[in-house]
């Protein structure tokens, strides 16, 4: 099981989990599953929803739905996933499992319901079902680091409360002004912020154990003072590319904010793990942050070259996108007992995602090619829908059992 430096150990859960099923036996089982089918059939929806030619009952415009379904649909199930599964380990308490996890997966789905219906609902009610999904997480997971007394981990969850507060604001302003672009920018930097502190722990691990055992040499630098300066530096970029993201200081701060988190992608040796794709596929996610946040800086200093929606597709499709689907294949296989190896189809999934990540950032450059949108959106929906198909078998079974050692050839005694 994945622990806050990264590493693997057994979960106290597994010996708790009795006779419930397997899909209700950990966090990451029924949010990873749903979250990406979910993740892949909205995207699937949205092309026809933005051409006119599908309609929702939802008082959002088709583009604030397509916007709010990616990051608190999507995004949001598969925090929620990582949190639940990554916190027993860091507290050694047992995980949420069954009733309490299937409530959470129903507040869930009755978020996207009352999302999709609020034009009948009004966005009132619908505003109030849907945050309280995340508020249920974010209090479970306080909850379960306090009893732990896990202290030093309370900070993961400041990006997750500002991601439920940006989920609020979204519908609020979605209400009042008839657009969502303070929000999502303060979405998407919560998410940032959370792979720029998760990622920094189990990219740099993962990346060390890989090289370690298979191709022995420069291994990653330890998380330094660089490290914190890093993030903070990002943090405030961030902060002021929500509020201003048209201004020459936040050009400036993101320009500066992407070249750390470059120069700190290159000291974790990821190119020496070329050969595992399971490690390689969390360089190349996390190689879109300061893509993208160098877009979006260029963009504050010359829009008209730089389109603020190629910027927020590069962290959105790109950071968020690969990123979730790296941790997530990683998880299916670890997490169930399988070894840790990308196969062919694994493989596809993430050659998949990369693609629609490209294409995506591509077409922001070029709006006049919807031919670009629909090449995206395929890809999208071909990874997260493939990872359904070869990971949905994984996470609805119970965990392998152990191997049991040779003990043929040991001498009685």
């Amino acid at each position: 099981m994945m622990t806050a430096q990264g590493e693997t150990r057994p979960a106290p859960a597994r010996r708790a989990q009795g006779g419930r099923p397997a899909l209700l036996s950990y966090g990451f089982r029924p949010f990873f599953l749903f979250g990406a089918l979910y993740g892949g059939l909205i995207i699937l929806a949205w092309l026809p929803i933005r051409d006119g030619t599908v309609g929702t009952a939802s008082a959002f415009m088709p583009v604030d739905w397509h916007i709010h379904e990616t990051l608190f649909g999507y995004l949001a199930a598969i925090v929620a996933g990582f949190l639940l599964t990554a916190i027993p380990n860091w507290t050694g308490r047992l995980p949420v499992q069954g009733a309490p996890l299937l409530g959470l997966l129903l507040l869930w789905v009755a978020g996207r319901v009352a999302v999709f219906f609020s034009a009948w609902t009004g966005w009132l009610a619908a505003a109030v079902i849907d945050s309280l999904f995340l508020a249920a997480v974010a209090a479970a997971a306080a909850a379960e680091i306090v009893a732990g007394k896990n202290w030093r981990n309370l900070k993961i969850l400041v990006p997750v409360a500002v991601f439920l507060l940006a989920n609020v604001l979204f519908h609020v302003e979605a209400a009042v002004d008839g657009a969502s672009d303070y929000s999502r920018r303060l979405a998407t930097a919560a998410a940032i912020v959370l792979i720029l502190i998760i990622g920094g722990r189990i990219i740099p691990s993962f990346t060390r154990n890989w090289l370690a055992r298979e191709n022995p040499g420069r291994l990653p630098v330890p998380f330094n003072g660089f490290d914190k300066f890093c993030i903070l530096l990002s943090v405030a970029a961030l902060s002021l590319w929500t509020l201003m993201p048209e201004s020459g200081a936040a050009g400036l701060l993101l320009i500066a904010a992407g070249g750390l988190n470059l120069a700190r992608l290159v000291r974790w040796a990821g190119d020496r793990a070329r050969r595992g794709a399971l490690v390689l596929i969390l360089h190349i996610a996390y190689l879109f942050v300061p893509a993208g946040l160098l877009l979006a800086g260029l963009s504050a200093l010359d829009p008209a070259r730089f389109p603020p929606v190629a910027a927020l597709h590069a962290l959105g499709v790109g950071a968020i996108g690969v990123m979730t689907l790296a941790v997530m294949t990683r998880a299916a296989l670890g997490h169930t007992g399988r070894e840790l190896r990308a196969d062919t189809a694994t493989q596809l999934i993430y050659a998949a995602i990369v693609l629609a990540a490209l294409s995506r950032i591509a077409a922001g450059f070029m709006p006049e090619s919807v031919s670009l949108l629909h090449v995206s959106a395929t890809l999208w929906t071909l990874a997260f829908l493939g990872y359904c198909a070869r990971y949905g078998g994984m996470l609805l079974q119970p965990q392998l059992k152990p191997r049991e050692p040779n003990r043929a050839a040991k001498p009685a005694g």
